[in-house]
């Protein structure tokens, strides 16, 4: 089949993914929708990937914000045509007020971009500081700055790395890869990448030994 059929059934996993998160009470959905290098894919298959995007705008937002969900795009959106801005913001707007489930499409989005364009904010904020910042400095001017880290990090394909998503909130999430396909990840795909972060210990640094104290200073 042609690489556009692949593309278009991505969409179908993508609504059985939301549901599926709503369902398990996930509250922070972030999906990689069209990389910054995703540009140098063939012409005629960048227009395709725009064209379902506008599609999928125009057909979701309303069935979104009728189940309480929270839409947001991150991204240099600055390169997309005019249409697929105003769906963009228009969408952001109507769905700003709803708490289920907050998704995240990561449109036009590198890691690296991420971070430089927080750093130009942060010192135009603060221009006079010598340049003694620190991490909590940096997080307000991150795109996912509405949002706490990620805890579990999935890619499909058959696909080793993370391909320049999230470079910075991703320090200490978990890692999970399957050779499925996005297009046939489906709910109980979904459910093995959770068992599998369930049955992870996170550290954060710590020895075993410190997690129950810590835990329950915490609790």
């Amino acid at each position: 089949m042609p690489r556009v059929a692949g593309h278009r059934q991505g969409v179908e996993a993508v609504r059985g993914i939301i549901k599926a998160c709503v369902e398990r009470g996930v509250e922070y959905l972030t999906l990689f929708a069209f990389s910054s290098e995703n540009w140098r894919r063939p012409a005629d298959e960048v227009s395709f990937l725009m064209q379902l995007f506008i599609g999928a705008l125009e057909r979701e937002i309303s069935k979104l914000h009728e189940n309480d969900i929270c839409f947001k795009v991150i991204g240099d959106t600055s390169k997309f045509e005019p249409k697929i801005i105003e769906f963009i913001r228009n969408g952001e707007r109507l769905t700003t007020s709803n708490k289920r489930l907050t998704l995240t499409i990561a449109a036009n989005y590198g890691g690296r971009w991420d971070i430089m364009q927080a750093i130009r904010k942060m010192v135009a904020q603060s221009p006079n500081t010598q340049f003694d910042f620190k991490e909590e400095n940096l997080t307000p001017y991150l795109s996912m700055n509405y949002a706490p880290e990620p805890d579990l990090f999935i890619r499909t394909g058959g696909e080793c790395r993370v391909s320049n998503f999230l470079l910075w909130q991703l320090a200490y999430t978990e890692l999970y890869f399957t050779n499925t396909l996005w297009p046939d990840f489906n709910e109980n795909e979904f459910d093995q990448a959770i068992l599998s972060y369930q049955q992870r210990e996170r550290r954060f640094g710590r020895t075993s030994e410190q997690l129950p104290e810590s835990l329950t200073a915490q609790g």
